[in-house]
């Protein structure tokens, strides 16, 4: 009985230690992320700091905006990436905001379809109708794995954009892009 039991608990050691890990890797390593976002003002209204009495008027930005952001960063830790980029957003006529964006993102159950909240913070880099421009925001969506390396992701997005001239808007809007990144093994698509 003896004997048995330590052969087969030899033949065990040597299956478990010899074998190969099928298990993904779940990390995208460095990934570059493209994206397309539109959103609606829904504080289309700014005080005017000039006057005592705080009147409110038109903002400056608009009701609508648009515009494309590219973020390349490093995914170190199964639930947590950083990255940065630029950011390009049009707010109206003669407000082309470009910014340098700095990019937390935080992963949820990563691998196929994760589940990410990323956190964005821009500093306007060019001078338009306005300068110094600033935003915050944060965008929740999710990861659909397509490929080896490439994931296609979908949001809700929340940005704060803060102007000196007092003026400021809060849009909410969508947000649609592709994840390429350098870990092949990360979605099922990479297990060969």
């Amino acid at each position: 009985m003896k004997i048995k039991l330590s052969f087969f608990l030899i033949v065990f050691t040597c299956i478990k230690a010899f074998s190969q890990d099928t298990e993904k890797k779940q990390k995208m390593d460095f990934y570059f992320n493209p994206s397309l976002n539109v959103g609606f003002n829904i504080n289309n209204k700014s005080q005017n700091k000039n006057d005592s009495q705080y009147i409110e008027t038109p903002s400056a930005l608009g009701n609508l905006t648009y515009g494309i952001t590219a973020i390349g960063g490093y995914n170190f830790l199964p639930n947590f990436a950083i990255g940065t980029g630029l950011k390009y957003s049009f707010a109206q006529d003669n407000y082309h905001l470009i910014y340098w964006v700095i990019q937390p993102k935080f992963i949820f159950s990563p691998g196929d379809r994760p589940f990410y909240i990323d956190v964005n913070y821009g500093k306007q880099i060019n001078s338009s109708a306005v300068s110094g421009t600033e935003f915050w925001g944060a965008r929740f969506g999710m990861q659909v794995s397509y490929s080896k390396k490439l994931s296609q992701e979908g949001g809700i997005v929340f940005e704060s954009h803060k102007l000196k001239e007092g003026h400021d808007g809060f849009f909410i809007g969508l947000s649609y892009g592709i994840s390429i990144f350098s870990n092949k093994n990360y979605t099922v698509y990479g297990r060969d």
